[in-house]
């Protein structure tokens, strides 16, 4: 059992609410972590609000100011100053390169809301999986949390849990009703790397998944 809280940094880009979701975990008391940095790729989101009014500290990377490639190595150098132990992607929507990987392999986690590999790779997010799944016809959706790796959504796959799809609902319904589901599966990977259940880094063995 660790001595001191896990060290969490939380990359977003949109409404927060899986940040939200951790930082509600970690106030009760059931997720052993601490969030040390909230990293977002714009300013003037709705996570960023989420994060001030929980008291978390905060700070922007834009990819549009600077050389290209430049904000990627200058979030790495703050979430390597925070001591970051491992990086959580909570809708996070950019492609991490090679200044991440170079110091976080075996480090990054992102949820992705469908069964995967199904329904994944570039392009892939948020409404456009769920539309895809709708689109194909599928029962069953669900949502994965995976190790995040150079092969987008290609990582080993950490907890994956499935549920029916309701005939006729929206898009967007889906994603609403899907979201607890997604929260519930990145809080627990993330209290198994608290605990030492996972090891930090995750090592991958062989191809990945």
């Amino acid at each position: 059992m660790r001595a001191d809280p896990l060290r969490i940094a939380v990359l977003v880009s949109g409404e927060g609410t899986t940040m939200a979701a951790l930082a509600q975990a970690i106030t009760r008391g059931t997720l052993p972590a601490r969030i040390v940095l909230v990293a977002a790729d714009r300013p003037h989101i709705h996570a960023l609000d989420r994060a001030r009014e929980l008291g978390l500290p905060t700070q922007v990377f834009s990819p549009r100011e600077g050389p290209t490639g430049a904000w990627q190595q200058k979030l790495v150098d703050a979430l390597v100053k925070e001591r970051t132990e491992l990086v959580v992607l909570a809708g996070f929507l950019r492609v991490l390169d090679r200044p991440f990987f170079e110091q976080f392999t075996g480090r990054i986690v992102n949820t992705h809301p469908s069964l995967l590999p199904k329904f994944g790779g570039v392009g892939m997010y948020g409404p456009r999986v769920h539309a895809a799944v709708l689109a194909s016809g599928d029962r069953v959706t669900g949502a994965t949390v995976h190790l995040v790796t150079p092969d987008v959504d290609r990582g080993p796959i950490l907890a994956q849990e499935e549920h029916p799809i309701v005939p006729g609902e929206s898009a967007e319904a889906l994603s609403e009703r899907q979201k607890p589901l997604e929260h519930r599966l990145l809080i627990e990977v993330v209290r198994r790397f608290s605990t030492g259940e996972l090891s930090l880094p995750y090592l991958v063995r062989g191809p990945s998944v």
